[in-house]
């Protein structure tokens, strides 16, 4: 398909004018300045050099009452001493204020008429044009500098220059331009598409709402994580519904002028209401929502603080903004203004989570269209071993396994091409090439043997699926669980993960009769947890049921909600807790020592092992997985039911 000719092709560019006026305003500096060796002189001094017959040339500037002198050799010498002169290329002048063109024209008509002076006298007035461009020159040249760069910051010389600083900077997408996007194209996020379709029903259909008394909603705000597909989201209720859609972000209404955010606001409702019904998102919306009072800035007038006046009072004001939706995304539902939130604002909170196994499942389905896959890669297994990945995480697995296979030289991405991936993404690029002695790589065997030996005798640990002694990243060593997606976790739970983190380093006092660095992550790990049972989930023994959990995340500034007592019984009972995991973690391991040994010496031997080895040495797990479980219920069909019938 050819390419449209670009407008204003034959056109000059604005550049190329300020290049030309600044080239002659620097010729004509040049050429002013290039005078040769010239010096000031007195009138006297002028005279009696006059006088002497050792002036050649005299120019009168009559406007300026002042007169360049070009001098022979001789007085050269006197006047410029130690200078060199190269009489051929610039001439040696002396320049002298006069007190009257009269009397230097006096003067010398005396001097000739003596045989003192034979030289050419000139008459100059440089009151003309070039003079003016040499005065005010430079001035006009800043002028258009500063005109050139309000153009810039203003978006540019064709929509207005400094005219349109104040001009929405959003984009349009009216069905003419750009791809349109539909719920098609969204894999997942079901409960999100359901909520928002409502939105898309209202564009359509008004009148049914309306007759009942009803009113649109006039906004609605999608909060979650990044790369949970926000965006893309409210691009495909525009494409469903089939209105206009101004895009743009929370920055684009700040700038440093003031009062540029408030003009862009106004500007950007009012070319939405030429629109109507139309739909207005604003992504990033904590860029100018932050609420009031709680800037990083310090000033009493903050240009973000006008901005965001502005939005309240254009969503929920005197004036009409009927048919104009406004939705917006953020990750930061927390630090917006409250004023912002409430109803008749936006209306609604749409809560747009990370996917769960059936979404991830989809969400590999869209993102594998393109890409040649053979019959080893399982959609299933994929959408298990990534929990807690986002869209977009997902859409970087299927882009790093499409290039291991291709560096690969497959013709085709397999199975073990998405697990590498999935290692790479999660704990980093493989470092073969690290050097490790063998009484480092004895010690790493014996810690992550001890990590996948606890966990396996746990009944709320994640199931096993490789451990690995290759170094990843800033890890010397790890394991790889499938972790239990529980939309609640019981407190036997978090002590079995606390448990299973400190068997490392519970296997190396053991085992080793040492301990070493190598457990920092995972003491930083059960600690947190640990902290957050008793601070968090009021499951402390000596400290049950209360909670310093603060879901408005104001935090309690420089102070504690509790007493120093209270902290010092709050990092007892911690410590208690971490102690009786670490001592159960050695209890399991003295129980199955025989099988961690074996399992250490396998590792040293293989550097990865994996569940098939575990459950060869340990023998079958006691306790079933979550997910399993979960899919024999789907499968099994629900008891019959007279009632229903």
């Amino acid at each position: 398909m050819a390419k449209k000719q670009q407008k204003n092709g034959g056109g000059i560019n604005i550049m190329w004018m300020y290049v030309m006026i600044f080239a002659a305003i620097l010729g004509l500096w040049m050429y002013r300045t290039d005078d040769g060796v010239s010096k000031e002189i007195s009138w006297d001094e002028f005279r009696n050099a006059v006088n002497s017959g050792g002036v050649t040339k005299v120019t009168v500037y009559s406007d300026k009452k002042r007169a360049d002198a070009e001098v022979n050799d001789s007085l050269a010498k006197v006047f410029f001493k130690g200078e060199k002169i190269d009489k051929n290329s610039h001439p040696a002048v002396v320049r002298v204020s006069i007190p009257s063109v009269d009397k230097a024209e006096t003067m010398l008509s005396k001097a000739h008429d003596e045989g003192a002076f034979t030289g050419e006298v000139s008459y100059e007035d440089n009151s003309g044009f070039s003079n003016i461009l040499w005065y005010f020159g430079p001035v006009v040249l800043l002028v258009l500098l500063w005109v050139f760069m309000m153009r810039r910051m203003g978006g540019g010389g064709a929509s207005g220059g400094i005219f349109s600083v104040g001009k929405s900077k959003a984009q349009l997408f009216d069905g003419s331009n750009g791809e349109r996007v539909t719920f098609n194209d969204v894999a997942g996020l079901a409960e999100a598409k359901v909520e928002i379709a409502e939105i898309v029903d209202f564009l359509k259909n008004p009148g049914t709402y309306t007759d009942l008394g009803g009113k649109i909603p006039k906004g609605a705000l999608l909060v979650g994580p990044p790369g949970t597909g926000k965006t893309l989201l409210a691009k495909a209720v525009a494409g469903e519904a089939d209105v206009p859609f101004f895009s743009l972000s929370g920055s684009d209404f700040v700038e440093m002028f003031v009062g540029v955010g408030a003009s862009r606001v106004r500007d950007l409702f009012a070319q939405a209401k030429t629109k109507a019904p139309c739909i207005i998102f604003i992504d990033e919306i904590d860029a100018v929502g932050r609420a009031r009072g709680k800037n990083p800035s310090f000033g009493g007038n903050d240009e973000r603080e006008n901005t965001l006046n502005q939005l309240l009072t254009e969503m929920d004001g005197f004036g009409s903004n009927s048919g104009i939706i406004v939705l917006a995304a953020t990750n930061r539902a927390d630090i917006l203004d409250k004023a912002l939130l409430r109803a008749g604002r936006f209306d609604r909170q749409i809560y747009v989570e990370l996917p769960e196994l059936n979404d991830r499942k989809e969400i590999f389905t869209v993102h594998l269209r393109g890409v040649k896959i053979d019959g080893s890669v399982d959609l299933d297994q994929l959408a298990r071993q990534t929990p807690g990945f986002s869209g977009a995480d997902i859409a970087n697995v299927c882009n790093e396994a499409a290039l291991i296979a291709a560096r690969r030289k497959k013709q085709a991405v397999q199975r073990q091409d998405f697990l590498d991936a999935i290692d790479r993404i999660v704990g980093g690029l493989e470092k073969r090439s690290k050097v490790i002695t063998n009484e480092e790589r004895h010690s790493i065997a014996v810690h992550e043997a001890g990590h996948a030996t606890v966990g396996w005798h746990l009944e709320y640990a994640d199931p096993l699926i490789k451990v690995t002694i290759v170094p990843r990243g800033k890890a010397l060593g790890a394991a790889w669980y499938q972790p239990e997606e529980r939309q609640i976790e019981p407190r036997q739970a978090i002590l079995d993960q606390i448990c299973k983190l400190l068997a490392g380093r519970a296997a190396e006092d053991l085992f080793l009769g040492f301990t070493d660095t190598g457990a920092l992550n995972d003491l930083e790990r059960s600690t947190k947890l640990a902290y957050a049972m008793v601070t968090y989930y009021g499951m402390g023994e000596s400290l049950p049921n209360i909670s310093y959990y603060d879901s408005s995340s104001q935090e309690y500034g420089f102070t504690k909600p509790y007493s120093e007592e209270r902290a010092r019984a709050i990092d007892s009972e911690v410590q208690h807790i971490i102690n009786e995991q670490y001592e159960r973690a050695k209890t399991l391991l003295t129980r199955y020592s025989s099988g961690h040994h074996e399992l250490a010496q396998l590792l040293q031997d293989r550097e990865v092992i994996f569940a098939e080895d575990a459950e060869r040495i340990f023998g079958p797990r006691q306790w079933r997985s979550r997910s399993d479980v979960i899919a024999e219920q789907e499968q099994t069909p629900p008891p019959f039911n007279p009632d229903e019938q």
